[in-house]
């Protein structure tokens, strides 16, 4: 075979990149009203998308003059005309139906889509185990079933019915803007990455307090479109989920949805004081840390808000924060073990840096005389620090099947409009049980009352089902309840409201809430865990949540009796209290 000359590998070279170079020039020309604008990214990468999208301004990490466009949103990067460029085009990357293709690609964040897919803000596993477990579908309280099963196989019933219609937009499986003339506070719910990494420039106004889009945004959003990707994800975006059922994200920053009365009116009308989905709130105590200026992320660590690969069953498997992760002696270590690189420093002097801001906050210890003071071994830092939580008492639940409701999974109207309401709401006196070897704060979750309609309007049965939950409130405050707050307050020890009288020896209770009426019969008192003598009236969510039984009421509320004269902790009575006998109150017991 002859051998090629020397003078002519250059031309061979030289010739197709000289022919690429004119064609890119020309198509240039043609399709840019901006002359020179490139369309090559500093990686080296044609990207025929830049010649039109160029006024579009990123993060650096994701700067479309460094990776292009086609890496995220797909499409065809060498077309010239308009339609085939956006053939196959993808709007949100982050949507977790596709970003196996986009975010999730080597050289990206290919170990963190399995994760995203397993974690419990995707697959939904609590929620939707509990109600099944709740409603007598299941009879487990940790079935494997997720969202991303309900969309594939259509599976429903009349749990998973409630579920696709009333509480289907909060999971990451959700895809932005797919809520037709629905609130931007609704729209803006889900898209896998996006709901957490998305967010809207800083030149879009937006009211803080709801998460709402202030009326000026979509006129914003027009002028400077594409969201920036976020490491340091704001406030906002984990409040635009967290705020119903527990209502963590709104407690955090110390709103109380209130009653549907509006007030306190303004002006003779009612309050202007709305959330999404016209819900009237008070504006009470925030969260200490809230107050501190500290967002979501300066506690929550990378793996139990993303997923650490494994699909969990509850919340409590994969959080894996404790109060003690900051203050205690040595703190900076998630219960799991994991650092938290925000913690450093020495013994006494350990400081925990805002993960946005950069500020920093000295951590301390427990109180040595209350909160390590004798019997208070059992008590969880809220079951004190938390002087306040969302109680939605009496979830009425209707299903009438004469009209048909939005399936938020499937997008399309089915058979069965679904309802619901309360019987009242509060706040105050958070009510204490046992988790395990804890004394925990306990909320309603849920007290559902459910009737069903049938077509012809008539009663076709329903259910009643009673049950109190475990919640860490998130808000903390940095004065504890008082002592009388647990001792001598009958809701709190789980009686509900009432009176509680000693009369020869034996502990009586005359309650205020003596219980509603339903189709099942008379229910207990809404706010009624547990009887004087100890026998529950209500579930707990999980197996081993239960109220305080008789022989520990007994003890509490006897504590109760000392502390109009030793109201505090530090009283020499608490030192040997087990062996004190003189004082007079006790010759009743």
């Amino acid at each position: 075979m002859a051998r090629m000359p020397h003078s002519f590998i250059p031309i061979v070279f030289f010739v197709p990149v000289c022919l690429l170079l004119i064609g890119y020039l020309v198509v240039r020309e043609q399709t840019t009203e901006r002359p020179g604008q490139l369309a090559i990214t500093t990686a080296g990468m044609v990207e025929m998308c830049l010649n039109c999208h160029t006024r579009e301004k990123l993060d650096g990490a994701h700067d479309n003059q460094v990776v292009g466009c086609s890496p995220c949103h797909l499409g065809d990067a060498l077309a010239i005309d308009k339609d085939k460029a956006h053939r196959g085009m993808v709007l949100n990357p982050g949507d977790l139906r596709w970003v196996a293709r986009t975010c999730g690609v080597e050289g990206c964040h290919p170990a963190d889509i399995h994760k995203v897919k397993n974690s419990l803000m995707a697959t939904n596993r609590g929620i939707l185990a509990t109600l099944l477990y709740y409603w007598g579908e299941r009879d487990r309280q940790d079935a494997e079933i997720t969202v991303e099963h309900l969309l594939m196989s259509g599976e429903t019933s009349v749990a998973l019915d409630y579920y696709r219609k009333l509480c289907a937009t909060c999971h990451l499986w959700k895809q932005k803007g797919d809520l037709p003339g629905a609130p931007a506070f609704f729209n803006e719910k889900g898209g896998g990455c996006a709901a957490c990494h998305y967010n809207l420039p800083p030149s879009i106004p937006r009211n803080t307090v709801t998460t709402e889009l202030a009326s000026t945004a979509q006129e914003a959003i027009e002028k400077r479109p594409h969201p920036q990707v976020v490491k340091q994800v704001p406030e906002e975006n984990c409040i635009r989920c967290h705020n119903r059922s527990g209502r963590i994200g709104l407690s955090y920053t110390g709103i109380f949805e209130a009653e549907g009365y509006g007030t306190p009116y303004e002006k003779g009308h009612l309050s202007s004081q709305r959330l999404a989905g016209d819900r009237f709130y008070l504006k009470i105590a925030e969260d200490i840390h809230h107050t501190k200026g500290m967002v979501c992320i300066d506690c929550h660590i990378r793996d139990e808000i993303m997923g650490d690969g494994t699909s969990y069953a509850h919340y409590e498997d994969q959080v894996e924060i404790t109060c003690q992760s900051c203050h205690d002696a040595t703190p900076g270590t998630s219960r799991k073990g994991k650092p938290l690189t925000n913690v450093s420093g020495r013994p006494g002097q350990f400081i925990l840096t805002g993960k946005i801001d950069g500020k920093e906050h000295p951590l301390r210890p427990p109180n040595q005389q209350a909160c390590l003071a004798p019997g208070h071994q059992r008590l969880s830092c809220a079951a004190c620090h938390s002087t306040w939580v969302p109680q939605c008492y009496g979830c009425h639940v209707k299903r009438d099947k004469r009209e048909t409701h939005l399936d938020k999974l499937t997008l399309k109207e089915t058979s069965g409009w679904w309802e619901e309401g309360r019987s009242y709401i509060r706040y105050e006196k958070p009510m204490l049980a046992v988790w395990g070897d804890k004394v925990v704060v306990v909320t309603p979750g849920c007290q559902d009352l459910v009737t069903l309609i049938d077509e012809k309007g008539a009663s076709e049965g329903g259910f009643n089902r009673f049950t109190m939950a475990a919640i860490n409130p998130h808000t903390i405050q940095a004065k504890g309840r008082t002592c009388k707050d647990c001792h001598a307050e009958p809701k709190t020890i789980g009686l509900g409201e009432g009176t509680v009288t000693l009369r020869q020896g034996l502990w009586q209770f005359h309650p205020v809430d003596r219980g509603l009426q339903s189709e099942q019969g008379r229910t207990p008192g809404l706010d009624t865990f547990v009887t004087i003598d100890g026998t529950p009236l209500q579930h707990g969510s999980r197996s081993n949540l239960r109220p305080f039984n008789g022989e520990e009421l007994r003890r509490i509320l006897r504590v109760g009796l000392c502390l109009d004269c030793h109201s505090k902790a530090d009283d020499q009575l608490w030192r040997s209290y087990d062996r004190q006998r003189s004082c007079p109150v006790f010759k009743e017991l």
